[in-house]
């Protein structure tokens, strides 16, 4: 046979030979046990943390909500800056509507009586003056409070500051009252109806849930421990929740978060859709940076005098703002994620017999002796024989 024709069927046998695989019974308990510990370590982690935990054989859709709010509270007030006055939430919901959350004053400082005409500028390094060749006309400096006329004016009896043309007398908003104005607001109330859809799964759902009734709802109160179905929530608790002081937060205010939860199961066997509240201060409260703090903003309710004069009265208002956050993800069963997640498992198992076979071949002692009996070349008959007729020939 010549050297090609040899290497011909070497070829032939490399491309066309077929492997099957061969049923070897290994009487080691050692073996068994790494092959049933790795199926039961499989099975495991497929049951326990892929079907259980995170529910992989269920498809699921994200949350769409809308958020509407309803503040009630009323507040007095008799400090010797301002004429006594009742608050009721009008005068402290403000804007009344918000896109998912609503804002309740709690402290002031309030300016009235401001007209358009002219003033000395406060005093800082930019606009104390020593005579008119310091303000220069038609200025305008966007973190002043007007636009300079070029003059330079008395803005104390030792102090001159240059002359703007503005809304007077100037708002001086260091004089924030060390007690909140509004400390009665942390027995305010809160309603929060919140629906929600699933348009997935064609699901609907409300926070008023199905057993509430408008008797209930004049009664109850939001407790996580007696009444936790309620969706009427005392600002206090809130704030307390949320792991702050009320009377603290609203001297300058703040911005909290209402967080609901609407994660769901809307499998048959195990239907559970409930939303849960959590509370959270979302604005940023550190000791070592506390430039800016709080949250606050400016508005002014303007009126004429019987002269036909317009009058404004400023407000700087500091208070707490409510954020209220929906989110969550339902699941429920589907073929399609189930044939994959099967799939997977047994793709799973069939790579358990190569760990046993490492362990058979690597760390047994007999593992030579497993390593021949684990692949046997199969020689047919005529081939042995032929191979049988040569050696006698060659013998004779």
């Amino acid at each position: 046979m010549s050297k090609s024709t040899g290497c011909c069927q070497g070829f032939l046998h490399y491309v066309f030979d077929y492997e099957t695989p061969k049923t070897l019974i290994i009487p080691s308990i050692r073996v068994g046990f790494v092959f049933r510990f790795t199926q039961f370590l499989v099975l495991l982690y497929v049951v326990g943390y892929v079907c259980v935990v995170q529910k992989a054989y269920q498809e699921t859709d994200s949350v769409i909500s809308t958020v509407t709010t309803k503040v009630k509270g009323f507040a007095f007030t008799n400090i010797s800056d301002m004429e006594p006055r009742f608050w009721d939430v009008v005068d402290y919901n403000i804007p009344p509507q918000g896109d998912g959350s609503f804002f309740v004053l709690t402290n002031v400082v309030m300016t009235p009586g401001q007209t358009q005409s002219r003033c000395a500028e406060l005093p800082n390094p930019s606009t104390t003056c020593e005579d008119d060749c310091d303000c220069v006309e038609g200025y305008n400096d966007p973190r002043g409070n007007g636009i300079r006329t070029g003059l330079c004016e008395n803005y104390s009896s030792i102090v001159k500051t240059c002359e703007v043309l503005s809304w007077c007398p100037l708002e001086i908003d260091t004089k924030l009252p060390k007690r909140a104005l509004l400390a009665e607001a942390e027995n305010f109330t809160v309603l929060i109806k919140n629906s929600i859809t699933y348009p997935k799964f064609n699901f609907h759902k409300r926070n008023i849930l199905s057993h509430i009734n408008s008797t209930y709802l004049k009664t109850c109160e939001f407790n996580r421990k007696t009444d936790p179905d309620c969706p009427i929530f005392r600002l206090k608790h809130i704030v307390s929740e949320a792991g702050e002081d009320f009377q603290d937060m609203a001297v300058k205010g703040g911005v909290l978060g209402i967080l609901i939860d609407w994660s769901c199961n809307l499998d048959w066997w195990g239907r559970k859709c409930y939303p849960k509240y959590t509370f959270r201060r979302l604005d940023n409260k550190h000791p070592d940076n506390n430039v800016a703090p709080g949250y606050n903003f400016r508005f002014a309710k303007y009126y004429r005098t019987a002269e036909g004069e317009e009058v404004r009265t400023l407000i700087k208002a500091y208070g707490i703002r409510f954020d209220v956050i929906v989110f969550g993800t339902a699941g429920k069963f589907g073929i399609v994620p189930t044939i994959v997640n099967l799939g997977a498992a047994l793709s799973f198992l069939s790579l358990v017999p190569m760990v046993a076979d490492w362990f058979m071949l690597t760390c047994m002692k007999k593992r030579d002796l497993y390593s021949r009996q684990k692949s046997t070349y199969l020689v047919e008959e005529s081939e042995v024989e032929s191979a049988s007729m040569s050696t006698t020939y060659g013998t004779q």
